[in-house]
C-alpha cells in the first residue's frame, strides 16, 4: 500500500481505492485460476500489461505492481520520471477501460483513476499536481465530481500556497482557507 504523506481523508481514500485494486485482482485470479504468488500470475499481469486497453484499471494498475521494470528496478511504471520503460508503462496504464460507477457523473471514474496514479506514483508529478489530484481523492471516490468552474477555483487556489503547504494540507477547505490569504 502506498503511504500518503499528507494524511487525513486523502490517505484514507486511497487506502480504500488500493484495496478495490487489490479486491478486484484476486478476483481476476479466481477467473482465471491463477495463483497468487506464482509464475502463472506474473504471467497473467504480462499479459495484461501487453494491452492494457482490454481490461479495466484497477486489473491494469494491479498487474503494474506485480512487475518489475528491468531497466530501473523499481515497480514497472513507477519508476523515476526518465526512465523509458516505466515513462512508456506508465502512459500504457492510461489506455486502460474506465466505467463510471451506478449514480456517478460520467468521468468520474476517469478522475479517480487519475487521481489515484498520481497519489501512487507521486514522485512522478509536481507539487501542486499532487496537491490537486490528491485532495480530489475523497470527493470522487464517493461519487463526486467537480464541476469545471469549481476545478479551476480549487487550482487557483492551490497555485497561490506554497510548496510546503501543497504537501501539507489535507482537504480543499484548507486550501481555500490558506489561500485566500495571499495574493499571487
Amino acid at each position: 500500500m502506498t503511504a500518503l504523506p499528507r494524511g487525513g481523508a486523502p490517505a484514507e481514500a486511497l487506502a480504500e481505492v488500493e484495496a478495490s485494486i487489490e479486491d478486484r485482482w484476486r478476483s481476476f485470479l479466481a477467473e482465471y485460476e491463477v495463483t497468487a504468488g506464482t509464475k502463472e500470475e506474473a504471467d497473467l499481469a504480462e499479459s495484461v500489461i501487453a494491452d492494457t486497453s482490454a481490461f479495466e484499471w484497477r486489473i491494469v494498475d494491479a498487474a503494474f505492481d506485480r512487475l518489475t521494470c528491468t531497466d530501473c528496478g523499481i515497480g514497472l511504471g513507477a519508476g523515476p520520471v526518465g526512465c523509458e520503460k516505466c515513462d512508456q508503462a506508465n502512459g500504457f496504464r492510461f489506455a486502460a477501460i474506465e466505467t463510471d460507477r451506478p449514480a456517478t457523473p460520467p468521468g468520474t471514474e476517469h478522475g479517480l483513476r487519475v487521481a489515484t496514479a498520481v497519489a501512487r506514483t507521486r514522485h512522478r508529478y509536481g507539487v501542486r499536481a499532487r496537491c490537486g489530484f490528491e485532495l480530489g481523492l475523497p470527493p470522487l471516490l464517493d461519487g463526486e465530481l467537480p464541476g469545471t468552474a469549481q476545478a479551476q477555483a480549487y487550482r487557483a487556489a492551490i497555485n497561490k500556497l506554497t510548496e510546503e503547504e501543497c504537501e501539507r494540507v489535507t482537504s480543499f477547505d484548507e486550501v481555500t482557507r490558506l489561500s485566500s490569504r495571499r495574493v499571487r
